[in-house]
């Protein structure tokens, strides 16, 4: 009970941080309507290639944003209507983001390396957003936080891929090796550790 406890603690500082993590990277993609001139991915891609990619970010910041504040127990307690309310934006965002993630994830730079892992990522996110609803919509409370965990693991992927992708780029001399690298290094260590957090939350 008392390692569970302090695990939560530390849930609730990491939450904090990563809170804060979320709104920079939503802040930095805002920045691809308004300053689109400075957004290397807009200058690669045109047209309908242009056009997905500006959804997929649209529902990312959504999501990215809207999930943090679900894993805070106070607030679920206190306001579940409005907890149930951001909920489904959450999931909308994801929905919209995923899907548009499916088509972006097959013209992304990095060749067939970086195609696979992001459309791999594209479709887990949907899926772990689906047991998630699935799992509230029967009631089944703790089945639900569980997919929710792994879920946002995989949304916060945007987060890791910005803090992976300079390192690597660094590392290797080579930006297209770098992005091959991160189309699976950050969400795979994600999901990773959301698997043991979930074990070690556990009732």
């Amino acid at each position: 009970m008392k390692q569970g406890r302090r695990l939560m603690n530390k849930g609730a500082i990491i939450a904090g941080l990563a809170t804060l993590a979320a709104l920079a990277v939503a802040i930095h993609g805002i920045g691809y309507f308004t300053h689109p001139g400075h957004a290397p991915l807009l200058r690669v891609h045109s047209g309908l290639n242009r056009t997905v990619l500006l959804i997929h970010i649209i529902g990312s910041c959504v999501a990215i944003v809207t999930g943090p504040v679900q894993f805070v127990a106070a607030l679920r307690t206190r306001f579940p209507r409005w907890h149930r309310r951001v909920g489904y934006g959450y999931f909308a965002g994801v929905a919209v983001g995923g899907v548009a993630g499916l088509y972006s994830a097959t013209v992304s730079m990095g060749g067939l390396v970086a195609h696979t892992g992001f459309f791999l990522l594209a479709v887990l996110w949907l899926a772990t957003a689906a047991f998630a609803l699935a799992a509230i919509r029967q009631r089944r409370i703790a089945l639900h936080r569980e997919w929710m965990v792994r879920c946002y693991a995989l949304t916060f992927a945007a987060v890791t891929l910005r803090l992976w992708l300079p390192f690597l780029t660094a590392a290797s001399g080579s930006f297209d090796e770098a992005y091959q690298t991160v189309a699976w290094l950050s969400w795979v260590p994600n999901l990773i550790v959301a698997e043991i957090w979930n074990r070690k939350t556990q009732p």
